[in-house]
């Protein structure tokens, strides 16, 4: 019966040392090139302020078709394509402080760049 309890307790102790508190920072952009000038912009800002930054992960690009016909009323067979990319990326800020969060909050993003922020 000890070694049952024993098993409860270490089990209950791995899953809090599993917990960490952390930050996670979702991109979006249908530039490649100025997402990843956001991203060298964030982690040079979160490794200044002694947060421990992991990624960038990049997630799958979101394409978007579209098919429009080219004349109003005839010429079904003449169309155009446009693809539309949103380019994603992943960044989680572990072991951080609330001069992090300042930081984060006062950064300066290029234009079209979509941030989403988790606690």
């Amino acid at each position: 019966m000890t070694k049952e309890k024993i098993k409860t307790q270490k089990s209950i102790k791995k899953e809090e040392a599993k917990y960490q508190p952390r930050i996670r920072i979702k991109i979006k952009s249908y530039d490649h090139r100025v997402i990843d000038e956001a991203l060298k912009g964030i982690i040079e800002a979160i490794s200044r302020s002694g947060a421990k930054v992991i990624g960038p992960i990049f997630l799958p690009t979101e394409k978007k078709k579209y098919t429009v016909l080219r004349s109003s009323f005839v010429h079904k067979d003449s169309r155009d394509q446009f693809e539309k990319r949103i380019h994603k990326r992943l960044l989680d800020i572990t072991d951080f402080n609330p001069q992090t969060l300042e930081t984060l909050t006062g950064l300066h993003l290029p234009a079209g760049v979509d941030v989403e922020i988790k606690m």
